[in-house]
C-alpha cells in the first residue's frame, strides 16, 4: 500500500530551519511544507515591497533553509512546498532560481502560483454589491480603501497540486492556507477526487497537525513542557498517510515528543468548532476524531469527516490604521507596583495639561498584569512581594502627532519621580498600526494559476 510522508518544516516567518534541514538529512519524506506566513505578515512585506521592489517575501527560505539543505533535498526528490513568495511572488521564484544556477542544478524545476493577490479587483467587486463584512467588528469597507496595503485570499490546493502535476521541485505561493501547502502533495500521490470530501479533510488535518511546526511536537506544550526531551534540538512533526491510515510522528534522533497530549494540543488550536473547521479546500468535522499512541513518538489519527467546501473564500486584508508609542519604565522592590502604577499618574497628569489627544490608552505592568490583563492575581500579597516591575504605558492615535507627546516624558521620571526607577531599551518612538481586516470573497472572483520556470 502506497505510503507518504510530508513533513512540517517552517511554523512562520522567522523560524528556525534547523529541523527542516534535519528532516532532509535524517528522515524518510517525499515532502516538505514550509508555512511562512501570518495574518499581517503579509502587510509588513507589502511594506516593505514599497519601499524596495526587490522585496516582499521571505528571503531566508532561500538564504537559510535551501542554502543549507535545498540541493540535498533536490538529490534525494524530498519536493518542497511553501508560501514564501509572500507579497513578491516573482521576486522570490528569481531567488530561488539564482541560487539553483549557482548550485548548478540543471533541470531544477520551480513552480509558483499565482492569483491570491485580489487587491486590483476590489473596485469591481463593490460595484457587483460586494460588501466586505468584517468577521470580528462593524464597519464599513469604504473607510479603509485608501489605507490598504494588501488584499490576498486564502487559496486552496488546486495551483499547488497543478505546479506538483507538471513536475515541480520546489512550490512557491503567496496566501495559500496553510494547511493546503501539505494537502496538495497528498492529493497529489495518492490520487484523491476533487469532491473526497473525507479524503480531503484527512490532508487538511495533517496540514492542521504540521503546520505550525515545532508546536506539534512539544514546543510551545502545556500539558508537560518539563518532559519534552531535548528541546535545544527540537523535531518537527511528520505525518505519514496510506489509503488507510494517518499517523503523526518525528524523524529520528532529535528532540521534541509526539503524543496524545501533545497531538491534542494542535489539533484544536485555532479550531472553533469542531464539526465545522472551515477551509477553502473542504468543511472538516473532527468531533468523533480518535487520537491512538500506536509507538514511541507515533500518534494515529482517526474519525476525520468532511464535507463540501465553501463558496466563499477567506480574504486578508491590511491596512494602515494609526500610529502608537510603547513606553517603559522598570521599578524595583520595595513596593514595584506601587511605584510603578503611581509614576503612570503622574505621566497622565502631565498628558492631560500638554492636551493629549490619544483614541486609546493602555497600562499595564509586566510580570503582573500585561498578559493575564483582567484575570491577574491582583491581590494586597501578591503586590507586597513583586521584586520588580515594569510599567507599560502604550498610547494610540490617528494622529502621529499625538503619539510623540508622551515620548519626552518618560525618561526624566528616573529622577522626577517615584524612587527605584530604571529606564532602560533606548527612547521610545512612534510606530505604525497595520490592522487586519478579516472578510471573505466569492470563490468565482479568483484566477489561480499554475506556472513552471526550468533552471537551465
Amino acid at each position: 500500500m502506497k505510503k507518504v510522508a510530508i513533513g512540517g518544516g517552517q511554523g512562520f516567518w522567522g523560524d528556525s530551519p534547523d529541523a527542516a534541514v534535519h528532516m532532509i538529512r535524517h528522515a524518510d519524506i517525499e515532502y516538505l511544507s514550509c508555512d511562512y506566513l501570518a495574518e499581517l505578515t503579509l502587510s509588513i512585506m507589502a511594506k516593505q515591497q514599497l519601499k524596495d521592489p526587490a522585496k516582499g517575501f521571505a528571503p531566508d527560505f532561500v538564504t537559510r533553509l535551501l542554502s543549507e539543505a535545498g540541493k540535498e533535498a533536490w538529490q534525494k526528490h524530498i519536493r518542497i512546498c511553501t508560501n514564501a513568495g509572500g507579497m513578491n511572488i516573482a521576486g522570490c521564484v528569481d531567488a530561488i532560481r539564482s541560487w539553483a544556477q549557482l548550485q548548478q542544478m540543471h533541470g531544477y524545476k520551480i513552480g509558483y502560483v499565482t492569483g491570491d493577490d485580489i487587491k486590483d479587483k476590489i473596485p469591481q467587486l463593490l460595484k457587483e454589491g460586494w460588501t466586505f463584512p468584517n468577521f470580528d467588528y462593524d464597519g464599513d469597507f469604504h473607510d479603509i480603501l485608501d489605507k490598504i496595503y494588501n488584499c490576498n485570499a486564502y487559496i486552496g490546493h488546486e495551483g499547488i497540486e497543478g505546479c506538483l502535476d507538471q513536475g515541480a521541485d520546489v512550490v512557491i505561493t503567496g496566501r495559500a492556507a496553510d494547511s493546503a501547502l501539505f494537502l496538495a502533495p497528498l492529493k497529489h500521490e495518492l490520487g484523491w477526487a476533487a469532491d473526497d470530501w473525507d479524503n480531503l479533510a484527512r490532508g487538511i488535518m495533517a496540514g492542521h497537525l504540521l503546520e505550525c511546526g515545532g508546536q506539534g511536537s512539544g514546543g510551545n506544550y502545556m500539558y508537560d513542557w518539563r518532559s519534552v526531551p531535548r528541546m535545544d534540538e527540537l523535531g518537527f512533526p511528520i505525518a505519514e498517510l496510506t489509503a488507510d491510515t494517518f499517523d503523526i510522528t518525528k524523524a529520528p534522533d532529535c528532540g521534541g515528543v509526539i503524543c496524545e497530549q501533545s497531538v491534542k494540543e494542535q489539533f484544536l488550536y485555532e479550531v472553533h468548532d469542531p464539526a465545522n473547521y472551515w477551509t477553502p479546500d473542504v468543511n472538516v468535522d473532527i468531533s468523533h476524531a480518535t487520537l491512538t499512541q500506536t509507538g514511541p513518538d507515533r500518534v494515529r489519527v482517526g474519525g476525520i469527516k468532511g464535507k463540501p467546501r465553501p463558496d466563499t473564500i477567506k480574504l486578508c486584508v491590511g491596512y494602515h490604521k494609526g500610529w502608537k508609542t510603547v513606553s517603559m519604565l522598570s521599578f524595583a522592590w520595595p513596593d514595584a507596583y506601587e511605584k510603578a502604577q503611581y509614576c503612570a499618574e503622574i505621566i497622565m497628569k502631565k498628558m492631560h495639561r500638554r492636551g493629549m489627544k490619544a483614541d486609546d490608552v493602555h497600562i499595564s505592568y509586566i510580570g503582573l498584569n500585561s498578559l493575564h490583563l483582567g484575570v491577574a492575581d491582583m491581590s494586597e500579597e501578591t503586590l507586597k512581594r513583586l521584586n520588580e516591575c515594569v510599567l507599560r504605558i502604550a498610547v494610540f492615535s490617528e494622529d502621529k502627532k499625538e503619539c510623540a507627546k508622551i515620548i519626552p516624558e518618560i525618561s526624566p521620571m528616573q529622577l522626577n519621580g517615584p524612587p527605584g526607577a530604571s529606564f532602560f531599551g533606548g527612547r521610545a518612538h512612534v510606530q505604525e498600526v497595520m490592522a487586519l481586516w478579516p472578510t471573505t470573497v466569492p470563490r468565482d472572483a479568483l484566477h489561480i494559476e499554475s506556472h513552471i520556470l526550468e533552471v537551465k
